[in-house]
């Protein structure tokens, strides 16, 4: 896993901490699991302002960016998760998942609050690879 900040050990979890956008992070993560990943699991949150539009298209931003990150390492029929708020934004970024993805779906998990805008998208089924140097895929 990548992670910007410090995460607590987990057993049997390999943790980078560094910024997932930087130049090498998909390198290294592919290098540090032997090949491709299973899944692209994200629960990434800018900093809330309060202002719902405002925080709604930051979300969507890092959303975008996980996809783009999951493009560099995700093998063939694997997962993708993060985390939205709704809203009325989220429709480009669910077009962009459907063309790589077969079969995309909004999931809210038993935890959150019912009055709470946060949701995650589930796409499963990933038929895209980027070549990576020395891929096949």
């Amino acid at each position: 896993g990548i992670d910007l900040l410090p995460v607590d050990p987990i057993p049997g979890v390999d943790l980078i901490e560094m910024d997932f956008m930087a130049e090498e992070a998909p390198a290294l993560l592919t290098e540090r699991l032997g090949g491709r990943a299973d899944g692209v699991m994200s629960d990434m949150a800018a900093n809330t302002t309060g202002h719902k539009k405002t925080d709604h298209l930051k979300i969507i931003a890092l959303a975008e960016a996980a996809i783009e990150f999951a493009h560099d390492i995700l093998a063939p029929g694997g997962f993708f998760l993060a985390k939205l708020f709704q809203g009325g934004d989220s429709a480009e970024l669910l077009t962009m998942l459907k063309r790589d993805f077969t079969l995309v779906r909004n999931v809210k998990p038993a935890a959150s609050r019912a009055d709470s805008s946060e949701l995650y998208v589930l796409a499963t089924g990933y038929r895209r690879a980027r070549k990576t140097d020395g891929d096949d895929a």
